[in-house]
């Protein structure tokens, strides 16, 4: 099986001298208008584990399954979020939430897969997740761009599918540096090392092994130009200033939601910040009071207005959902398990008419009134948000056409 891991690990020890900060920061100011006007991008905060939806955008007070925190009013009349989300509440006119999702897929494994691609697992056909088709979709407006267009921070995400390896996501850890590329290897050597694997993949490919070689050969020509990229500085937080670096929280969420915002503006298509640690099937009001629910604020909060204040939050799209919700029901151990039939997902950003409420829960979240959403649902409407053509299909590898979103519908609502 090829994969990025593989082909990353051939490579390493470029000299820092190949990275220079004042070409990308002269570069981004000098073309900041054109990227505005022309790129695409999609930030998903990928909440893994299932973050309770019912204690954050959807609050039951005085019900049995409410718990104990209370709702606060935003600064859209009518729009009540939860109290641990001050600075959120400040942002909802950017945001909207969709209370009405259900989805099924109550395991982690399979919710993950099917929240990521639309799809639920199938052993026969291997299915991109929508970082994938989103980043094929709008690489024709990233001709200048030579560092990959799906980019995960702090996490795997899910694969390319049949859509191939050069669609993969690119994984980085959340102080900027690329996973499995540290060989103490100098430049020279690095150099040699690809001439050589160059010759191999050249073998392959014309003694026709197949479409792998070509995929392998594709994958690693980019690598290496990645790895000289001045561009690669996208990925240095570092450089930003301490007020900045303090507004998005000293956390590993705040420093990825900051290396996403620098990710936009140099016009990858889509970014995933990966922020785990929401199972919490134990001690789950504590653990989202002090822990989850601050950094959540901070971080998103702090994102959200700086693609407002830098012009590019109506290009950009925001995602903000888990596998699942957690259960209406509070367990024996003072926490909530796994939900999918009724739960809440946040979105914000590029052409979402947003400070919306779309559906609703009963009265103790256990039910949804009226319609509800599915993962296909969502993505047609992020596709429509971005420009990107619901009648898109694709070709799996058995020849059978996949229609784009799994043949979602747009929420209307939303637009």
């Amino acid at each position: 099986m090829i994969n990025r891991r593989h082909f990353l690990s051939h490579l390493s020890g470029l000299s820092s001298a190949a990275y220079s900060a004042l070409y990308l920061r002269n570069s981004i100011a000098a073309n900041a208008p054109e990227l505005r006007k022309q790129n695409k991008s999609t930030i998903l905060i990928w909440l893994g584990g299932g973050a309770s939806s019912i204690d954050m955008w959807d609050l039951k007070p005085g019900s049995a399954t409410g718990g104990p925190f209370k709702p606060i009013n935003t600064n859209v009349d009518g729009i009540q979020i939860c109290e641990h989300l001050p600075l959120l509440s400040k942002n909802m006119d950017k945001l909207s939430i969709i209370r009405n999702m259900s989805t099924r897929e109550a395991d982690h494994t399979r919710g993950r897969y099917y929240m990521h691609t639309g799809y639920v697992p199938n052993p026969n056909i291997d299915y991109p997740s929508y970082g994938s088709v989103i980043s094929h979709e709008l690489e024709h407006l990233c001709k200048d761009i030579e560092i990959p267009l799906f980019v995960s921070i702090g996490g795997t995400s899910t694969g390319p599918g049949f859509l191939g390896m050069s669609y993969a996501p690119f994984i980085v850890n959340t102080n900027g540096t690329v996973r499995d590329l540290d060989m103490g290897l100098d430049e020279t050597r690095v150099k040699q090392r690809m001439e050589m694997l160059a010759t191999i993949e050249n073998r392959f490919i014309k003694e026709n092994r197949g479409g792998f070689a070509l995929d392998h050969a594709k994958v690693l020509n980019k690598t290496w130009k990645i790895m000289n990229s001045d561009q690669m500085y996208a990925f240095k937080t570092t450089s930003e200033s301490s007020q900045t670096k303090d507004r998005y929280g000293n956390s590993a969420f705040g420093r990825s939601c900051l290396m996403a915002r620098r990710l936009v503006e140099a016009g990858i298509p889509f970014i995933e910040v990966d922020f785990g640690g929401w199972d919490n099937h134990t001690d789950i009001f504590n653990t989202l009071e002090n822990q989850k629910l601050p950094d959540l604020d901070k971080g998103l909060s702090a994102l959200i207005e700086d693609l407002q204040d830098r012009g590019l939050l109506e290009n950009t799209t925001i995602i903000c959902m888990g596998e699942f919700g957690r259960t209406p029901n509070i367990n024996g151990n003072g926490g909530r398990d796994h939900w999918a039939r009724s739960w809440s997902v946040v979105v914000g950003g590029g052409s979402f008419k947003n400070g919306r409420v779309v559906g609703e829960t009963n009265e103790n979240g256990k039910e949804i009134v009226g319609n509800a959403y599915t993962s296909q649902d969502l993505m047609a409407s992020v596709l429509r948000s971005l420009g990107i053509s619901l009648e898109t299909t694709f070709t799996a590898k058995n020849g059978r056409p996949m229609k784009i979103a799994n043949s979602g519908k747009v929420i209307t609502e939303l637009f």
